[in-house]
């Protein structure tokens, strides 16, 4: 059964790295939660290294940007990755072909932008549809719109018998008071009409072999998983993938679940343990909000 506990610092002795969530732990899309960042900042001190692990569909660098100007210190974090490199890997390696369709906003070109992780990287074309090998997914063309306007381009896709490469699996995200879809929604609207996708981000392993990969850049190589804990407030994403791959995991019951779980802020033991039951994970720690 999962402990609640009420700061980071009561369980943060026996971990040497986090994997630590960004939207809903750290921000909530329009500025950073500064409980969050001190408890980061308070980790570190101690000589805990802190990777930033995010379904955001874009390359690292971005989103350092993006954190930055909501006032997420660099101090707060060591390193970062994302399901976005992670699903890189993959497209410059050839898993579309070279000629794609892209589905997400303007502001997700950075998905196209070369990557030195990947030696002769293949040259990546974007097209139109009618056009297409393959289709890359970070997200819907308006977040704010129901991902089914988008099935008259997905049954295309899918009688063309096109892959989907889907750089983000979150299904929602919470920005300030406002809900958005995410790419996870859009995929799985494909894989319903019985398209395929490759999924990448949180819970699956390529972006958890992404993180061990920047946190051995970072200068970490040593940490055994058992001293690595993973931090997010999405179950079926950051507490699935983290049980997945045998890692600890602290469920913030503040970001997405908050409706479900939380009263006047904090997980109440009985609606906590209704919400675990019915989604079928049993996380090792719980807390309303990080701090």
């Amino acid at each position: 059964m999962t402990q609640i506990v009420h700061s980071l610092s009561e369980i943060s002795e026996q971990y040497d790295a986090l994997f630590c969530d960004l939207w809903g732990c750290v921000h909530d899309g329009i500025k950073a939660l500064p409980e969050a960042v001190a408890a980061l900042q308070a980790f570190r001190a101690k000589g805990g290294m802190v990777v930033l692990l995010t379904n955001a569909p874009r390359p690292r660098a971005d989103v350092a940007e993006q954190i930055a100007k909501f006032g997420v210190p660099d101090d707060a974090w060591d390193t970062i990755a994302t399901s976005g490199d992670a699903a890189r890997v993959a497209l410059f390696t050839g898993a579309l072909g070279q000629k794609v369709y892209h589905i997400g906003e303007p502001r997700d070109q950075g998905f196209f932008e070369p990557l030195n992780l990947v030696e002769n990287p293949v040259a990546i074309e974007q097209v139109p549809l009618s056009q297409a090998e393959g289709i890359v997914c970070t997200g819907p063309f308006d977040p704010k719109a129901n991902p089914d306007v988008l099935r008259p381009q997905l049954l295309e896709a899918k009688t063309r018998g096109l892959t989907m490469l889907n750089a983000n699996p979150d299904m929602v995200v919470d920005r300030g008071d406002s809900r958005e879809w995410c790419g996870g929604a859009v995929a799985q609207l494909y894989e319903q009409m019985g398209g395929a996708v490759l999924a990448f981000g949180k819970p699956h392993p390529p972006v958890y072999d992404m993180a061990r990969r920047r946190l051995a850049e970072a200068g970490a190589a040593s940490i055994p998983d058992e001293r690595i804990l993973a931090i997010g407030d999405g179950i079926l994403t950051d507490v699935k993938g983290a049980l997945l791959e045998k890692l600890d995991v602290l469920f913030v019951t503040g970001g997405l679940a908050a409706a479900e779980t939380n009263v006047d802020g904090e997980p109440q033991p009985e609606r906590l343990d209704a919400f675990l039951g019915r989604e079928g994970f049993d996380p090792n720690y719980t807390i309303g909000m990080l701090r």
